[in-house]
């Protein structure tokens, strides 16, 4: 077996007692790699682990600095690579089959490495470290150099390979990204160049991603200014600028889980998600292969997310967690699913070997299965896994053959000594934790989490069973052991028990009994000599109290079997005097202790202190505790605690501890002879250690790294051997007669066991079918009982039995007492309150009373302090609150009603204005004052030193004129120039900046000071008309009441039944009430303390007492009352209760009454009569004077309701102004914040700018620099191209001396060059290989080169000599033409190098074009910015008050886009109307003179054809005279005297006719209606009939639309045909209309131009012809 060992690390220990490792079993945890075609390795604990697949034999490698990190292998040059896991780890390399180191890697790397990765071409390794550099590093592990890395920190990386058919790209994915790395060399350099895979989504589609930096698709607002990039909102100048997305704008991506290359360098990338995405390997682009199912899908098992991918031709296999490898045949963009393997477990890892024959299954467990390809295919098992880790170990007696090993989950495994395979196993499904083997019989023991011990049998190791369960308790087993001579089995629990039970099997494994220890029981040691009849037991526990370690010591005789019923009690305790049990007590806390083989000295390994202490037990017995003294002492040079145990025969000491390293020590001297590192602290160290009876086998188990390791001696003689092997020889002899009985019982323990299963089975059937599923439960429990309760319910029966007549006249006794204080408690319901006694009072049990008290009084307690600290946690809330809301306010909120109308009038709240703020407000209002007079005296030097001497008083008068002006407009600027409303509180705004001059930060900061200033002065304005009203209120409420008074007395007077209105302050005007708790407010009751019950009801009677002394006698009082009705004068108020009293005889009846009588009856009556007259006039004054009262109350409440109702619009218009004010402040923060967006932009371009240009001076040195290695390169080329050519042309020169036909033959051997055969690969294995032929590595190439001298030393055989030819020359010849091969190879390498360089060049330029392109679009981005930054400072934003109405809009067409318009000042529009406005005065004058000029010539025109035209009407006249005719009607006028006679006959005549005509129009007006009814009757007619016709004109079209389908149906064409000619008519028509219209629309026009042009001759011109 063959070791790799680090020789500066080498421990010096003697070379006779110096251990070596056997053999290694582990299970990989990581995944397992091919060395070569036949063998595998995978890492384990501290070694690596080599198996050979044909032979399934084992090597091992071991890693001297701890335990071995991660692991690669490279096939061509079969070397295995790992790390360790220390502080600074290396990398090391080793060869195989050799297993020597060929060289170590040291990096920068800190704390670890996660991946390795072995190129298939090439001397290259690929490392990645975690945290905190995460580095990727590319090795050339020949030469143990770094050729570059690049870190990338924050990045986890799950898988890591290189392209195996091109090393210039490597592959790192993980869980959240895929990243493809270029790998570029220029001759003997190297660059790392990343590029990340863009992702899908989740679903599987694609997103288009926008650029961060430059945004193209940013909308452009022309009102609020430019709209930035989110990084530059958020803040962001440096380089987190350029990744920073917002929450919003992040999706969720798919997860890659593993990732495999394909022969034309794609990438397949199976996700978490299910899918499974091609990366093209030059472009990187994406692409999400569809899934096609052929058949139903798959219910019972899907492949949600490959965990480990293998590519093979066609497509590449894939593992779930389903325990199932698919095949995924791909084809283009397609792929479909079929079953291909069945796997126990779910596959972790598969992997092809190097001829691609075999398929590597590694499952999650961790075990190994090979499936051979072929015709007939093959699937083994190479290893199979345990289920978990190594829980404990032990060597099965005699312990030189085999051993056995327990897993957590009850997997027991026996292995072979000698080569480590596993032999057998069983599994007993329980959660076991201990194990030990029986030094006297062929078993072992198991103990459980549940309390359970298995006894096994193992004489027929390859078939290991149960034969025997002990039920000890309910606590878990921690420690089983057995003594020296297997009489006993010591089961130590969590309780603090330690049970003994007989450990042969002859005795059932009968338990004897258990002792009683104290809780956390670290370690159990026996000591069974040979030659005594008893067994040492030593118990090792903790007393963390007193810091101390505890030691108990007993014995366990020989005999106990025999005598066990006497040294056992009822309950199975054993007694502490037959067992001689000791107790001692240590200065340190012990981690381990053991007792020597003469148990008179123990050792033990301090747990605080790093020592190990010997100490000497006394030989006298003692009673109570014992304090051990350490008697020796030496360090121990481990760390954390250790554990100590002794080897059979007792003279040497092992220690294990954290640190992994085993030590054994001689047990007198306590000084190292041998250590051996098989595990390492990351690991945690050793868990356990087993030595076995001869001792050239030690087995050691580590913690957490499930890895055992079994050691032998390399020399095992002397007297180191010697002891133990004489030992061995005794202990074997005395044992053997005892194992054969043993094991004979072992046989027989077995088949009653089998005949008890069968049995049992038998019951459990009856039981089955005869009884119901529950009562089967029931009986399993009551069957599942601790030994320990077994024995306690057994001494509980034997109790009940002893002492039955005891307990029974107890229980009468008790039942006669408890019918006692029955009745007792019945006679207590029926006494009086006073002498009732309370319920608890009957308890006999006056302690548990007591006890129970006290309970309650902590209860109470408890809950008394719980109560008030949860007031006093509200309280101190309150107090924030109230500090928070109400005390710091300096003006406190609070409200005011109206009397009668619903309207309520708030105060502004406000805070104290801070020093800071005050003082900031001062140096504004400082600032403003002198930029104000600076500006005043800079306008005074310009306008002196411009002024003309002459008129310099003109002008100054005129300045002062134009500065009154100014003061004037500036102290009445207009409130919509000012944008707010605040010049109606009287608020002084001079110090205010126009808001068309606020362009820098300063002024628009000072701004926003001096409006918050505005804000708090209106603010406060407001606030003391508020205060002044609420005074108000107060002083009316104050009248009300006393009106109040009055009124109360009035109505008590006139005995009204009306209720007087009472105004007060609700709770939102006097809001300080909430602040005070009242008594009213509490529904609780209030708790009164006996004491303070008793101090009230003593002030009471006091107080009555008091009372009555004051009053004295009561019988002035009684004849006041008597005499004048309790007053000594009538007040006019008493008049409404005045009654007269009537006479006595009033009872009688009138007619006995006497005259005298009679006369006081009438005065009666008189005085009731002016009485009521009294009580009359009195209620109406009364009345009149609530009215009154209640009037002047309504007018005052009312005429305050004004004037709140006023101080309403006031507060509306107050908010109005703060609000106006807030706004102009929000505007300028807005502002603000834009021009820290644009100058975080600015400086993140500029540090962009900065970045790309360092980047271009990087690429530009790399562009020169890469140019001159090319320079320099192409001339080395151009120099061996040189001297290839000189060889080839000095040829003849060198042979001129020979005749020329040799010359000629020897040029044409010189040009020969043999032929080189290439290896013929099978084509079994070419049709599996993938990957076809690669490209070929430096070694190759050497070896190429090698073959071909080899190949040209056959040519340089004297046999190729041609004939007649010296051997001299033939020789020379030789060695010219090796030279000029030689050279032609160096041609061929340089010319190789020469193209890579070139291709290096070209992909440097094509990066600093990139950089500058990048560059240019910053410095275009950077110019649109600065523009964009000018037009916001220029363009403000400016807040502008309108009147209603005073803009209106048609159809409310606004136009927000004002890019062409421009804002000036309204005084300039209004100067320019003014002078506009004087000039059109001056114009319309002298167009008014000119047209009276005109007018006067009109007029004398006019009256000259006026003239002219009365002319020629007097002509007509005259002629019109001359030619008049007379009619007979004239005649008749003229000729009749009585012509009115004769007109009035004749008007008569036509009334009678007009009469006639009305009588006929009537009759025809009567026909007309009659004929209407008839009509009417006809048209209802019709109307029915149209019903009807119109029914059946509904039936007739759909008969007709049917006909009409069947037409469109049949004749189409010829509809088609008919619409077109339509469409085509009205074509024709419609263009005819519309040059009809054109001309229409000419002749229009020409009639309006006409008309205008008519129109304009009508009016006066106003501009001159």
């Amino acid at each position: 077996m063959a070791q790799g060992r680090e020789r500066d690390e080498v421990h010096n220990v003697a070379l006779d007692a110096s251990l070596s490792v056997r053999w290694v079993q582990g299970f990989p945890k990581q995944n397992v790699h091919f060395v070569n075609d036949s063998t595998i390795c995978y890492p384990s604990g501290n070694f690596v682990i080599f198996i050979n697949i044909e032979t399934k034999k084992r090597t091992v490698l071991q890693c001297m600095n701890g335990i071995v990190g991660v692991v690669a292998t490279n096939i061509p040059y079969e070397v295995v690579a790992f790390s360790d896991r220390r502080l600074r780890p290396l990398i090391y390399i080793y060869n195989f089959p050799g297993l020597t180191r060929r060289t170590k890697l040291k990096g920068n790397v800190l704390l670890d490495y996660t991946l390795l990765s072995f190129s298939y071409c090439g001397t290259y390794l690929a490392s990645y470290s975690s945290l905190p550099e995460f580095e990727l590093a590319l090795w050339n592990w020949e030469s143990g150099v770094i050729l570059c890395r690049k870190s990338q920190p924050g990045v986890d990386v799950s898988q890591m390979t290189f392209n195996p058919m091109n090393w210039h790209q490597l592959c790192l994915s993980s869980p959240s990204a895929v990243t493809v790395w270029t790998i570029e060399r220029s001759n003997q350099e190297h660059y790392l160049k990343a590029k990340s895979v863009k992702l899908p989504l989740e679903d599987g589609s694609f997103f288009n991603e926008t650029d961060v930096i430059f945004p193209q698709s940013l909308p452009k607002d022309p009102i609020y200014g430019p709209v930035l990039p989110v990084s530059a909102i958020a803040g962001l100048v440096g380089e987190e600028a350029e990744t920073f997305r917002p929450k919003d704008d992040l999706y969720s991506l798919l997860h890659p889980t593993m990732h495999c290359w394909t022969p034309t360098s794609d990438l397949y990338v199976g996700c978490e998600e299910g899918h499974l995405l091609m990366v093209n390997g030059e472009n990187l682009k994406v692409t999400v292969l569809n899934k096609i199912e052929d058949g139903p899908p798959r219910v019972e098992r899907n492949l949600l997310s490959p965990v480990t991918m293998a590519y093979q031709k066609g497509g590449v296999l894939a593992s779930g967690i389903d325990g199932f490898v698919y095949s995924l045949l791909i084809k283009d963009t397609n792929y479909k699913v079929e079953d291909f393997l069945e796997v126990e477990r779910p596959v972790e890892h598969l992997m092809f070997s190097p001829s691609y024959s075999m398929l590597l299954i590694q499952t999650d467990k961790g075990s190994i299965f090979i499936y051979t390809f072929g015709e007939e295919p093959t699937f083994e098992k190479v290893l199979e896994a345990c289920d978990g880790k190594f829980q404990a170990t032990d060597f099965i007696t005699p312990g030189n053959e085999y051993c056995m090993t327990l897993t957590q989950s009850g997997e027991v495994c026996v292995w072979g000594i000698e080569d480590g395979a596993c032999v057998s196993r069983i599994y007993l499904n329980i959660q076991a934790t201990v194990l030990a083997c029986s030094p006297s019989s062929l078993s072992a023991a198991v103990g459980t989490e549940t309390g359970h011990v298995y006894f096994l049998d193992v004489r027929d190791v390859e078939s290991p069973h149960e034969v025997h369960k002990s039920f000890l308790s309910e606590s878990p087993v921690q420690h089983l052991l057995y003594d020296q001579r297997g009489m006993y089995v010591l089961v130590g629990t969590s309780e603090g028990h330690i049970f003994v039970i007989n450990a042969k099997p002859s005795s059932l494994f009968e338990i004897f009994g258990f002792i009683e220890m104290g809780n956390g029981i670290l370690q159990i040691s026996t000591v069974s000599p040979l030659e005594t009849d008893i067994v040492e037991v030593m118990v090792l526990s903790s007393l963390p109290e007193t810091r101390r370690g505890r030691l108990e010591i007993f014995s366990l005789p020989k005999i106990l079997p025999e005598v066990s019923a006497s040294f056992a009690d009822e309950r199975g305790r054993l007694r502490d005097e037959f067992i001689h049990k000791f107790v001692y007590e240590t200065e340190h806390t012990l981690s381990s202790a053991v007792l020597n083989l003469h148990s008179n000295r123990v050792y033990g390994f301090c747990n605080q202190v790093p020592y190990i202490c010997s100490y000497l037990l006394p030989e006298k017995e003692h009673s109570g505790v014992h304090i051990l003294k350490p008697y020796q002492k030496i360090q121990s040079k481990l760390y954390g605690p250790g554990m100590l145990s002794l080897s059979p025969h007792g003279l040497w000491l092992i220690t294990i501890a954290k640190c992994g390293i085993l030590y054994i020590r001689d047990i007198h001297t306590l000084e190292t002879f041998t250590r051996c590192r098989s595990h390492s602290h990351q690991g945690h160290g050793i868990q356990s250690v087993r030595i076995s009876m001869d001792g050239q086998s030690i087995l050691v188990n580590g913690r957490d790294d499930n890895t055992l390791v079994n050691l032998r001696w390399r020399q095992f003689g002397g007297i180191l051997a010697n002891d133990i092997l004489e030992y061995s020889q005794q202990l074997t002899t005395y044992l053997k007669t005892i194992m054969d009985e043993e094991n004979d019982y072992l046989s027989i323990t077995r088949r009653e066991s089998l005949d008890l299963e069968s049995e049992s089975e038998h019951a459990n059937m009856q039981l089955s079918t005869d009884s119901s599923q529950e009562e089967l439960v029931k009986v399993n429990k009551i069957e599942e009982i601790p030994w320990i309760q077994q024995k306690s319910q057994e001494a509980i029966k034997n109790e009940v039995k002893l002492f039955s007549n005891k307990r029974k006249e107890i229980k009468r006794g008790i039942k006669a007492l408890a019918k006692t204080v029955l009745d007792m408690m019945e006679e207590n319901e029926a006494v009086d309150d006073i002498a009732k006694l309370e319920q608890q009072e009957f308890g006999l049990d006056l302690e548990e009373l007591e006890r129970l008290h006290n309970e309650n009084e902590q209860e109470v307690e408890k809950i008394r302090k719980d109560v008030e600290m949860q007031n006093l946690a509200k309280r101190y809330l309150a107090e924030i609150i109230k500090e928070e809301c109400w005390n710091s306010m300096a003006v406190k909120g609070r409200a005011l009603k109206c009397f009668h109308i619903p309207y309520v009038v708030e105060n502004f709240p406000m805070r104290e204005r801070t020093d800071e703020e005050l003082k900031e407000l001062k140096r504004v209002v400082q600032q403003k004052k002198i930029e104000t007079e600076c500006l005043k005296l800079r306008k005074e030097i310009v306008e002196v030193q411009s002024a003309i001497p002459m008129v310099k008083k003109h002008h100054e008068e005129e300045d002062e004129e134009e500065e009154e002006d100014g003061t004037m407009k500036d102290t009445s600027l207009p409130n919509y120039m000012l944008g707010s409303l605040s010049t109606d509180f009287r608020v002084h705004t001079s110090l205010l900046s126009s808001q068309l001059e606020l362009h820098s930060r300063e002024e628009k900061i000072n701004q926003i000071i001096l409006l918050k200033d505005i804000i708090y002065k209106v603010k406060t304005v407001f606030n003391s008309e508020f205060d002044a009203a609420y005074k108000q209120k107060e002083i009316e409420i104050a009248r009300v009441k006393e009106k109040n008074v009055r009124i109360k007395e009035i109505i008590l007077d006139l005995e009204l039944e009306e209720s007087v209105w009472q105004p007060e302050f609700e709770d939102c005007e006097k809001p300080e009430r909430t602040l005070v708790v009242e008594s009213s407010e509490i529904s609780a009751q209030r708790h009164i303390k006996p004491w303070q019950k008793a101090k009230t009801d003593l002030l009471v009677t006091r107080e009555m007492e008091r009372l009555l002394l004051t009053r004295g006698p009561d019988s002035r009082r009684r004849a006041l009352m008597d005499m004048m009705g309790g007053v000594l004068e009538v007040k006019k108020e008493d008049i409404l209760r005045m009654v007269i009293p009537p006479p006595p005889f009033m009872v009688k009846p009138d007619a006995l009454w006497s005259e005298e009588e009679r006369k006081l009856f009438k005065e009666y009556e008189k005085k009731v009569k002016e009485l009521n007259e009294e009580r009359d006039k009195y209620r109406k004054s009364l009345e009149t004077e609530m009215k009154k009262l209640q009037n002047s109350i309504q007018e005052s409440t009312q005429n305050f309701d004004e004037h709140l109702k006023r101080l309403f619009e006031r507060r509306v218009k107050a908010e109005m102004v703060v609000n106006q004010e807030e706004l102009k402040i929000n505007n300028l923060i807005f502002s603000l914040l834009l021009d820290e967006e644009i100058s975080s932009r600015e400086t993140f371009l500029n540090n962009y700018l900065a970045r790309k240009q360092e980047e271009r001076n990087q690429t530009t040195e790399a562009i020169r620099k890469s140019r001159e290695d090319l320079d320099m390169y192409k001339e080395h080329y151009d120099n061996l191209l040189a001297e290839d050519k000189v060889l080839d042309r000095s040829f003849k020169k060198e042979f001129s001396e020979i005749p020329s036909h040799q010359v000629d033959i020897l040029y044409k051997l010189f040009k020969r060059r043999p032929r080189i055969h290439k290896h013929k690969i099978h084509t079994e294995t070419t049709s599996l290989v993938p990957f076809g032929e690669r490209p070929g590595s430096g070694k190759l190439n050497q070896d190429a080169f090698a073959q071909l001298m080899k190949a040209m030393d056959d040519l340089d055989s004297i046999n190729n000599m041609p004939e007649g030819l010296d051997t001299s020359v033939w020789e020379h010849f030789c060695l010219a033409r090796r030279a000029k091969v030689e050279n032609e190879q160096k041609v061929k390498q340089k010319a190789a190098g020469l193209i890579e360089m070139v291709a290096f060049l070209r992909r440097r330029t094509e990066d600093d074009e990139k950089v500058q392109h990048e560059i240019e679009k910053v410095f275009h981005e950077l110019i649109l910015l600065q523009e964009d930054k000018v037009k916001f400072q220029l363009n403000l934003t400016i807040q502008i008050l309108l009147k209603q109405g005073q803009v209106e809009l048609e159809n409310f067409q606004l136009m927000l886009d004002y890019s062409d318009a421009i804002l000036i000042n309204k005084i300039i529009i209004e100067d320019l109307n003014s002078v506009i406005r004087t000039q059109g005065q001056k114009k319309v004058a002298s167009m008014m003179e000119s047209k009276e000029v005109h007018k006067g010539i009109f007029q004398i025109e006019w009256e000259h054809k006026k003239m002219e035209m009365e002319m020629e009407d007097l002509n007509q006249k005259a002629w019109d005279i001359q030619m008049l005719f007379f009619s007979k009607d004239r005649q008749k006028y003229l000729n009749e005297p009585n012509y009115e006679t004769l007109i009035a006959i004749q008007i008569g005549i036509m009334e009678q006719t007009i009469a006639v005509l009305d009588k006929t129009h009537k009759k025809n007006v009567e026909n007309c209606k009659k004929l209407l009814k008839k009509l009417r009757r006809y048209s209802n007619q019709k109307d029915i009939a149209n019903y009807t016709l119109g029914c059946n004109l509904r039936e007739e079209l759909v008969a007709v639309s049917e006909r009409k389908d069947i037409c469109n149906a049949m004749g189409s064409k010829l509809t088609c045909e008919k619409i077109a000619k339509e469409r085509y008519e009205n074509m024709m028509r419609q263009q005819k209309l519309t040059k009809i219209s054109k001309q229409q629309a000419e002749q229009i026009s020409i009639l309006q131009a006409e008309v205008e042009r008519l129109r304009m001759k009508t009016f006066p011109a106003l501009v001159q012809m």
